[in-house]
């Protein structure tokens, strides 16, 4: 008890700068590491010289995304309730909260596993595998599935760790399993001659450590510990996840979605099209992990705050984080528009791959920056249990606008319009976030007296 008070002092007192800097520090080595290594498998397949191979990667990675969905739903969702109660000193209620997260998603993911291996092709040409990628496809995601449980029940432990102010342990599980994916990549898909396959065991290899290494983490410190016993089956803590999950989920399922409708949109442009797409994705993501990790650190302190009632520190904090995060991804979106060929040639030197993979990056790069106001808003109002907003911010970006305008602008501008899209997408989503985050921000109350230790 004496240890969570004095984690509780320290979410709640230091100044809120300074604390999101500390918390955000593990939380960006772990986002940019998970990236790099999610990036490994890419550029490693890209050795094969097969745009069929790369495509497969790319194709696989819409079906990660789901099992991301659900991780993130039962760890977001968990992990903000989770961080309320501790900032209201409520450590029972929060241990519930740990093991009813962590043993659901293991659960569902378990059934992903053995649903996807049933319907393996027909959820390959889903996910938009072509007949030439279909085999490569086939391969990688049939391993893939079978780390479907560890690898959701893992991003559960992450999210919880995180949301209690422990990232550090979080960053130690998951960069352990990204230096050893990096390694086992080469190795498995040369050295044993694996292929696509190799990509598919390194990665889920890797996850399994850094699962056991997170499991481990949640019983040291001041930390919760997953325990069975403290599972409670009730409609009310299922609720909160929902509740607290619900943006996470849709998020990440609509990114699924918008990668199957890329790749369906991408599939009468050839292979090339496909390869360029799914490289381009990656070097995005790799560059939006700045500011995913620092939103990663702002989520404990304005859960932890919001529960104690301190509402000032939790708009201090936002304000914070959007200046930061701003100014960062204005300085990555000029790297990124300036040095798009070398960055897309690192992955494959095919000249079609690489002509349209530097439009796509250049496009994306030209509204990069305004994710800094979008992605903290969502952070803000998932971590303080407004969902209706969050939901809306969540579903805008991938699912109201990119789907359609995947469909729309290549009938205007063909394969232009499909290079365009993501970043259209973006314009309207910030346009439709100015609003809402300030209305969020005026309807939070004045601070409440703080009870006493």
């Amino acid at each position: 008890m004496d240890a969570q008070e004095e984690k509780y002092r320290k979410m709640t007192q230091p100044p809120v700068g300074s604390l999101i800097c500390r918390l955000a520090v593990p939380c960006i080595i772990s986002m940019l590491v998970t990236s790099f290594y999610n990036m490994a498998d890419t550029y490693f397949v890209g050795m094969l010289k097969s745009n069929a191979a790369t495509g497969a990667v790319g194709v696989v990675f819409s079906m990660m995304a789901i099992i991301q969905a659900v991780g993130f739903f039962f760890g977001q969702g968990s992990g903000n309730y989770i961080s309320r109660e501790l900032g209201k000193r409520n450590y029972g209620e929060a241990s519930n909260m740990a093991a009813v997260g962590f043993f659901s998603a293991l659960a569902t993911g378990a059934l992903i596993c053995v649903l996807g291996q049933i319907f393996l092709e027909p959820l390959a040409y889903f996910l938009g595998s072509t007949p030439t990628i279909l085999p490569y496809t086939e391969d990688y995601l049939r391993v893939i599935l079978i780390g479907a449980p560890w690898m959701t029940a893992s991003l559960v432990l992450n999210n919880q760790l995180r949301f209690q102010g422990s990232a550090s342990y979080a960053m130690v599980g998951i960069v352990s399993g990204a230096v050893i994916n990096i390694a086992l990549d080469p190795l498995l898909i040369f050295g044993l001659k694996l292929g696509v396959a190799g990509a598919g065991w390194a990665t889920i290899i890797s996850q399994f450590v850094s699962f056991c290494l997170l499991l481990a983490g949640c019983s040291k410190g001041s930390n919760i510990p997953i325990r069975f016993r403290n599972f409670r089956f009730k409609p009310f803590y299922f609720a909160m996840i929902f509740k607290g999950g619900l943006p996470s989920l849709a998020r990440q399922s609509l990114a699924s979605v918008a990668t199957i409708c890329l790749n369906h949109a991408a599939q009468p442009y050839g292979d090339a099209a496909i390869a360029a797409m799914s490289i381009v994705q990656r070097i995005v993501m790799f560059g939006a992990s700045t500011m995913l990790g620092f939103g990663q650190g702002f989520q404990p302190v304005c859960g932890f705050n919001y529960g104690a009632g301190l509402y000032t520190r939790v708009k201090q904090g936002f304000r914070f984080c959007v200046r930061v995060s701003t100014l960062v991804l204005l300085s990555l979106s000029i790297l990124g528009y300036l040095f798009a060929p070398r960055l897309v040639e690192l992955f494959r030197d095919d000249p079609d791959v690489i002509t349209c993979g530097v439009q796509a990056l250049r496009f994306q790069c030209l509204t990069f920056w305004v994710q800094g106001w979008v992605v903290t808003s969502n952070m803000l109002q998932q971590a303080i249990g407004r969902t209706v907003p969050a939901t809306f911010l969540s579903i805008a970006r991938q699912g109201l606008f990119f789907i359609p305008l995947i469909w729309l602008l290549p009938l205007f501008w063909g394969l232009t319009g499909i290079e365009m899209t993501q970043s259209v997408a973006d314009l309207l989503t910030f346009l439709c976030a100015i609003p809402i985050q300030i209305h969020v921000l005026k309807s939070l109350p004045a601070d409440r007296p703080v009870r006493p230790c």
